[in-house]
């Protein structure tokens, strides 16, 4: 599948719809209390950094975010990988992987030297996504601490 993949502003209504879609996915998957999906304004906050998948023909069919886990430093060295979602009709096409690459590339350009991430035990294929992409099973961290239904994820880049 021909694809780009962009920074873009994260308040569109086709982006939105697959924010939605996320949304719904995680609520299938896990109550409501162990859901830590960013709102819209939050992906808009100074420093993260917002990718939106596209196919040849324009739809959004992917998002991914690196949100800075101490945003007031001038460089954070780390940051979270958030809102990594792909349409499911769009799913075994390379879409997640090319969305990774991005955020990796464009996290390191910025000085970021690791991600992190977090994800549940349900979440199979993202578990098996991210161990494949060379990230490693890390101790919780910030607010999943102590979360029974949370699996965290590093990776230096």
């Amino acid at each position: 599948m021909p694809l780009t993949v962009t920074l873009e502003a994260p308040r569109q209504s086709e982006v939105d719809a697959l924010l939605t879609l996320s949304g719904e996915f995680a609520a299938a998957l896990y109550p409501p209390e162990s859901n830590f999906l960013l709102s819209v304004d939050e992906l808009e906050a100074p420093g993260v950094l917002f990718f939106v998948a596209r196919t040849a023909a324009g739809a959004a069919v992917g998002t991914a975010a690196v949100v800075p886990l101490f945003p007031g430093d001038a460089a954070p060295a780390t940051a979270e990988l958030k809102q990594m979602f792909v349409h499911p009709d769009a799913r075994g096409e390379g879409v997640a992987g090319r969305l990774l690459d991005a955020a990796e590339s464009a996290a390191s350009a910025g000085g970021i030297r690791r991600l992190v991430l977090e994800t549940g035990p349900l979440h199979v294929a993202a578990l098996a996504f991210y161990r494949a992409h060379g990230y490693v099973e890390i101790p919780q961290f910030g607010q999943y601490v102590g979360e029974e239904l949370s699996v965290c994820f590093g990776k230096d880049l």
